[in-house]
Parts: C-alpha cells; sequence; structure tokens
C-alpha cells in the first residue's frame, strides 16, 4: 500500500503539462492567424496607374509649320495639323486686321509645310502682284496668285484648263516652277511650250 501512494502525483503533473501544451498551441494558433490577417490587409488592393496615362498622353498627331504675317493681328511661326487649310493658319494668328484684302487670298487651300503666307491689306495685291492679281505689272501671269480670268488670257487656256490650275493649286500648294504645269491634267510640253513665255512662278 505505501508504494502505490507514494507513486500517485505523477499522473497530475502529466496531466497539468498536457494541458499547458494545450493552451500554448492555441496561443500560438491564435497568433499565426491574427499575423495571417495583418499581411493579407497590408497588401494594397489597387495601384495609380500614373506612369501608364503619362505614357498615353504623348502620343501626336502629325503637324506643319507656316509663317502667318501681313494683315493679321500676331504675325509670326505657327505649328498646325497636317489637314490644315488657309484659313486655319489665319485663325491661328489672330484673325485678320480690319484693313486685311480677304478676296486677295483662297481660305479654303490647303496648306503645305514650310510656306510662308501673307495677307495684304486693301490696294496692295493690285499693285504688288499679291495673290488675286492676274497680271502683274511685267504682264506675266502668276500661277500661284492668279485667278480664272487671268488664267484664261493665256493661250489655248480655256475655263476648263483654268479651274484644273487652280484646283492642282488647292491641292498641292504653290508651283515651284513652270514645269509644274505638267502635273495639271490636260496639259502637256506642247501646251505648255505656247504659254511658258507667258507665265511665272
Amino acid at each position: 500500500m505505501p508504494e502505490s501512494a507514494a507513486s500517485s502525483p505523477a499522473p497530475r503533473r502529466l496531466r497539468l503539462g498536457v494541458g499547458a501544451a494545450v493552451v500554448l498551441a492555441l496561443v500560438v494558433l491564435s497568433a499565426a492567424v491574427g499575423l495571417g490577417l495583418m499581411r493579407g490587409q497590408a497588401v494594397p488592393t489597387e495601384s495609380v496607374p500614373l506612369a501608364t496615362e503619362a505614357a498615353e498622353s504623348g502620343g501626336s498627331t502629325g503637324e506643319l509649320y507656316v509663317h502667318v504675317l501681313g494683315a493679321v493681328e500676331h504675325p509670326g511661326l505657327y505649328v498646325l495639323d497636317l489637314d490644315s487649310r488657309l484659313v486655319d493658319a489665319v485663325a491661328a494668328a489672330g484673325g485678320t486686321t480690319d484693313d486685311a484684302d480677304l478676296t486677295a487670298v483662297n481660305l479654303a487651300r490647303v496648306l503645305s509645310d514650310g510656306e510662308q503666307i501673307s495677307v495684304p491689306v486693301v490696294g496692295a495685291a493690285a499693285a504688288e502682284g499679291s495673290p488675286g492679281a492676274g497680271a502683274p505689272a511685267d504682264d506675266l501671269v502668276d500661277l500661284n496668285t492668279a485667278d480664272q480670268a487671268a488664267l484664261e488670257t493665256l493661250p489655248r487656256i480655256g475655263p476648263a484648263l483654268a479651274e484644273r490650275i487652280i484646283a492642282w493649286r488647292d491641292e498641292n500648294g504653290r508651283f515651284t516652277s513652270v514645269d509644274d504645269l505638267l502635273s495639271v491634267p490636260g496639259i502637256g510640253e506642247k501646251l505648255l511650250a505656247g504659254i511658258r513665255d507667258g507665265v511665272r512662278v
């Protein structure tokens, strides 16, 4: 009987050790779960696409440079879209002044890169052979400024060919040489030879 009495405390310590281990395991598990939740909350759900927006905003279309001067509010160099017309260049320069002669310019003409646009004042076109003056003082017809009536004064140039010359000028810009007339439908070498001495650019 004394031996059994002496060995009784051992199971109590064993039970106490198992209970402490269970409690410790629960504490560790709770801490691990809590840490995991905190880490999950710390992960950002959205990002600000500033770099993407900046990159996308850098695209641009084609452009051309034109020099506008004369009877406009703000003469200078302007950058316009490739499909711009003369009216766009005048508008970019602040519009025309009160003494501008708008009958001397073709506001609907398509612009070309690097050209110079001069809006004359009233009375200057006829005096200087500016746009709209068909035959300047030297009696030569300026292919870049002549209207239909002036072009029809040339040998073998009737209303149809005069209209084609003006249409080519509106679509392609200024004539750079008299030989450019060969690009106009209906004008060949023979016809050009007959009017060469009566025109200039």
